[in-house]
């Protein structure tokens, strides 16, 4: 049996892949969260085999939240998804440690092999994505701006294209307000751009918004 622990932070979403998972013999879904807060505390009293997080989960950004789990509950394996473009948050994703990324246009029989994959320690991702990853030097410029970006580059440009200032996006990460900063100047000159503005622009580009 596959223990699996869903957060995602639309009720809908998580009674609807709780009942598909349910219905399938060898999955039991353990419990489920709408907030980091509350995936936390489910952690600390189940065990489960695979955590499904939403990559926009409240309170936490979702690569932030998967860092604490692997931090913390390192037999604990994270299968993220997310309504975002996968080109662009898929990597980050499994740089940061997750098993697999899927798109929430992902099919019902996707998701079920995804979380019997990752359950056995393997990676996923889905065959499209892999030719996307494959072919990315064919594909319009910001793709290609973009594999230059670390993933903690990539979760600083999120909360800079959200409206955060420095400080804030310091205390969300965690980090130094000057080393924010470095990693603002560090964006601006990987995306060639020269001030704030055109940096949001270019993250915009990115569907990080």
């Amino acid at each position: 049996m596959i223990n699996v622990l869903i957060a995602d932070s639309h009720p809908i979403v998580r009674l609807g892949i709780k009942q598909v998972l349910n219905a399938t013999s060898d999955f039991e879904v353990i419990g489920d969260a709408s907030t980091t807060t509350e995936l936390f505390k489910l952690l600390e009293k189940v065990s489960p085999d695979v955590v499904m997080l939403e990559m926009d989960i409240p309170e936490i950004n979702g690569i932030a939240t998967l860092r604490k789990i692997k931090q913390d509950f390192p037999n604990t394996k994270v299968l993220m998804y997310s309504g975002q473009s996968e080109d662009v948050y898929a990597l980050s994703t499994i740089r940061a440690g997750a098993f697999g990324y899927l798109s929430k246009t992902a099919d019902i029989d996707y998701i079920i092999s995804a979380i019997r994959k990752v359950a056995e320690g393997n990676m996923f991702i889905t065959n499209e994505l892999a030719q996307r990853l494959a072919f990315d030097e064919g594909t319009q410029k910001p793709r290609r701006f973009f594999r230059k970006l670390s993933t903690r580059e990539v979760e600083v440009l999120k909360l800079l294209a959200s409206g955060k200032r420095n400080k804030e996006v310091a205390e969300g990460l965690n980090l130094n307000e000057k080393t924010v900063s470095t990693y603002k100047a560090r964006l601006m000159r990987k995306l060639n751009v020269d001030n704030l503005v055109d940096l949001l622009q270019q993250a915009k580009a990115l569907e990080l918004y």
